[in-house]
């Protein structure tokens, strides 16, 4: 008995260790809970309650009558490609029982302690990669793309700083730099919108996936975790505008400043494509991913890229992000379910961050507060491309799940009746003797009716 507790107990932190690195790498609640119940399953546990929360994981195992429960509080940490994709294999394998829990906790820190693949200068240039591929597809000018180059690798250099106190000012810090450079530079340097050019070296720090998945969180029932991270999504962009706010004030630049600025030589069309390029070879530096999901992630990026795009000229501005983020869902879904695929963490979050959700809504803010007229519509209209996002996530995993699952959900439908005794049919020439079942002389005498038990004599 006591060697069963001890391993039941192993086994349930193993759980909440699975769980705690499925926070880490961002993922919704309620696929959580879900990927959870499939290894319950094939632990056989079948008395097993998860309950998720971005700071909170409680596990409980055995039942009402023995409930066991494992506690564990999250660390605002978050992982990179290289641990998501080694975390993503150790769950692919705990979902079919292969994993013993005692392996599997080590294994858990061995991910957690694991080094980048990519060292801090090709992470630095990653990053610096990252940024200029994004301001090619924002900025209009090709010095706005040097300058978030450089701003890119400055900013770059400093995250590798691990430290938990510059963390929490960081992205204060991030902002009011780049939007003191930008803003000091372009009286003499042509940059065109510097809002949005500010918003290139801040992409790694945009919480637009804060954002997308409280809102699919919020759609799927997860009210606490989902209103959490929107909460805490709006607050980051908060910070965020109040550095671009405050670098504005200390060189005094007047509400036109933060306002689109015409430029004279548009970026010409071939400009997106070495954007999307950079960007892809970028995020896969600076986060250390393994290359062999290179190609995986670059064809979502396209996909996202191309989606967004294509309905912004046909539909317009607001719903395009809706549009590449339907596009974009099936495929990561279906990448993640090839044997030889990766993640979806994987090329879903590059894929995303190409659809720039925390940039509308940054942009919005800052209009907002510095606009007298106007900033308002401009803050709304951030919050519905946001929304919009976030329900085409919802949707495209719907069509997914509808098209890999409609045929077999059809094949196997099936209802059991239920089961009643039924007399044997009796042959023909059996009726013409008393006494028998359905006899055309009448039942015995003697035998009792079903209507005629527990009557009183």
């Amino acid at each position: 008995m006591a060697l069963e507790s001890e391993n039941a107990e192993v086994l349930r932190r193993f759980l909440v260790g699975l769980a705690e690195g499925m926070v880490a790498a961002q993922d919704a609640a309620d696929r959580i809970t879900e990927t959870m119940r499939r290894i319950t399953r094939a632990y056989g546990l079948d008395d097993t309650d998860t309950f998720v929360l971005p700071t909170l994981i409680i596990v409980a195992t055995g039942g009402e009558d023995a409930a066991k429960i494992g506690i564990r509080a999250t660390r605002t940490t978050t992982l990179r490609f290289d641990q998501i994709a080694a975390l993503y294999e150790l769950l692919a394998r705990a979902e079919e029982g292969a994993v013993d829990p005692r392996d599997g906790i080590e294994r858990l820190n061995e991910i957690g302690a694991m080094h980048p693949r990519s060292r801090w200068p090709l992470r630095v240039l990653g990053h610096a990669l990252l940024v200029a591929g994004l301001a090619l597809l924002l900025a209009p000018t090709w010095q706005g793309v040097l300058i978030a180059f450089g701003l890119g690798a400055v900013l770059g250099l400093a995250k590798l700083i691990r430290s938990p106190t510059l963390q929490l000012v960081f992205p204060i810090v991030a902002a009011f730099a780049s939007a003191l450079t930008v803003f000091l530079l372009a009286p003499y340097v042509e940059l065109g919108d510097p809002i949005r050019l500010m918003i290139a070296p801040l992409a790694t720090f945009l919480p637009g996936g804060a954002l997308t998945t409280g809102t699919a969180e919020l759609a799927a029932g997860q009210m606490i975790s989902g209103s959490a991270r929107l909460v805490t999504g709006l607050v980051q962009l908060g910070l965020l505008s109040f550095g671009i706010i405050a670098a504005g004030t200390v060189v005094g630049v007047s509400s036109s400043s933060y306002e689109p600025l015409v430029t004279t030589e548009p970026f010409p069309l071939w400009a997106a494509a070495i954007g999307l390029v950079c960007f892809a070879v970028g995020n896969f530096l600076h986060f250390a991913a393994p290359w062999r999901t290179f190609g995986w992630v670059f064809i979502g990026i396209l996909i996202a890229y191309a989606g967004q795009a294509v309905s912004s000229v046909l539909i317009g501005a607001p719903v395009s992000g809706f549009v590449g983020a339907v596009a974009m869902t099936p495929y990561v879904l279906w990448v993640a379910s090839l044997r030889h695929g990766a993640p979806s963490q994987l090329t879903f979050l590059p894929a995303f961050w190409v659809l720039v959700p925390g940039a509308a809504g940054l942009v919005g803010l800052t209009e907002a507060i510095q606009s007298p007229n106007g900033g308002l519509d401009e803050f709304a209209g951030a919050l519905v491309s946001v929304m919009s996002i976030a329900l085409g996530v919802l949707i495209g995993t719907a069509l997914y799940r509808w098209a890999r699952h409609s045929a077999e959900e059809v094949a196997t439908f099936h209802i059991e009746l239920p089961t009643f005794r039924t007399p044997e049919e009796s042959p023909l020439w059996s009726r013409f003797l008393p006494g028998t079942p359905r006899s055309f002389w009448g039942r015995r005498a003697d035998e009792d009716t079903p209507s005629s038990e527990g009557e009183p004599t």
